[in-house]
């Protein structure tokens, strides 16, 4: 639990460093920050004129850079590059053979009194002229890598948004059979004055604020899902013929293992719906095992099938929900999981495979 908690902790302390780092106005300004820094020391390496010297001549670079990336930015990659990849190079080379003179000519004024370095700026225009281009086509690639970034980013959150509106609306479907026949059972023992009664109460209690205020986290206890399915099983053998088997067994160290909550709900809620429920003489039986090792979880659950019911009909038992649950399991534990059905004449069984990480 410690573990789950520091992991917890870092994890936000590295999403408000993303949401900082992905703030625009802070990335741009990494950017030219990491750019000057680097036109500074390269020249400063091969022998400046002087700190403020070179200080002034990286800053004028800086500015042509930066004309030439914004327009890039602002206006070619959004209008042509997807479309016309051709047509936005030979704008990215026009746009750099257009601002590469100007900038020679402004360095060519810099240095007036210095007819060397303005030979040398002649003779270099080609090196402004690539250095120019690099620099542009380097914006493109970082802007692609942010896009796909961003894309990703944007296609996370709505899969755990889409996550979290299952998971309210498998809240919000308590079985209302279920519910009111607990409190029909709950009112008749009220009459009988039995003992009973008040430990339904606290099952039902139970059941109704884990499933309401405990179940908002990505991960919960196992501990707390198997309690749950207990209260559950304890409730519907109120309802249930005493004819019917229900059971519930445990195998392996069940400790501080963590599990998406209500992950059992739609297997226990088809067993009794579309199995146990249509039985009326011999009752029926509805049977649950559940096995860990380490972080390996196998979730069996069978339950009969009633004579009475054609097989079509049947055959939905693990339709909706079970479909619901495997979309669900895919978002949740995608290449973690496996789920096997065995849909016999008198039995319907399911069985969930689940690495738990």
């Amino acid at each position: 639990m410690e573990l789950f908690c520091f992991c917890m902790t870092a994890r936000r302390f590295f999403d408000r460093i993303y949401r900082f780092l992905s703030l625009r106005p802070v990335y741009h300004g990494l950017f030219w920050a990491v750019m000057f820094a680097n036109m500074f020391y390269n020249s400063w390496r091969s022998g400046g004129e002087g700190v403020w010297a070179t200080i002034s001549n990286e800053v004028i670079g800086l500015v042509f850079y930066a004309i030439l990336v914004y327009l890039n930015l602002l206006y070619l990659i959004p209008n042509y590059l997807a479309r016309h990849a051709f047509v936005y190079l030979g704008f990215v080379l026009t746009a750099c053979a257009l601002a590469t003179p100007i900038e020679v000519m402004v360095f060519y004024l810099k240095y007036s009194g210095w007819p060397e370095h303005r030979a040398l700026l002649v003779r270099n225009q080609g090196d402004f002229f690539v250095a120019n281009v690099l620099v542009v086509l380097l914006s493109t690639v970082l802007r692609l890598i942010m896009d796909w970034w961003r894309y990703q980013t944007e296609k996370q959150v709505l899969l755990t948004q889409t996550m979290q509106s299952e998971l309210r609306f498998l809240k919000s479907q308590i079985n209302p059979h279920f519910l009111f026949n607990t409190l029909n059972n709950l009112y008749a023992l009220t009459l009988k004055k039995s003992d009973k009664a008040p430990e339904i109460v606290l099952k039902l209690s139970e059941i109704m604020r884990y499933m309401l205020y405990e179940c908002n986290e990505r991960r919960v206890l196992l501990t707390k899902e198997i309690q749950y399915i207990h209260n559950y099983l304890d409730l519907e053998r109120l309802r249930q013929p005493k004819e019917a088997d229900i059971r519930f067994t445990t195998e392996g160290h069940i400790s501080e293992q963590m599990v998406a909550p209500l992950l059992f709900v739609p297997f226990l809620e088809n067993s009794f719906k579309h199995g146990l429920n249509h039985h009326v003489k011999d009752g029926g039986f509805v049977r649950l095992q559940l096995r860990v090792s380490g972080e390996d979880l196998e979730f069996f659950i069978e339950n009969s099938k009633a004579e009475a019911l054609p097989s079509l009909t049947h055959a939905r038992s693990g339709g909706i929900g079970l479909t619901n649950l495997r979309s669900r399991l895919e978002i949740l534990y995608p290449e973690n999981h496996s789920i096997e059905v065995q849909d016999e004449p008198h039995r319907y069984a399911v069985t969930l495979h689940l690495r738990m990480l």
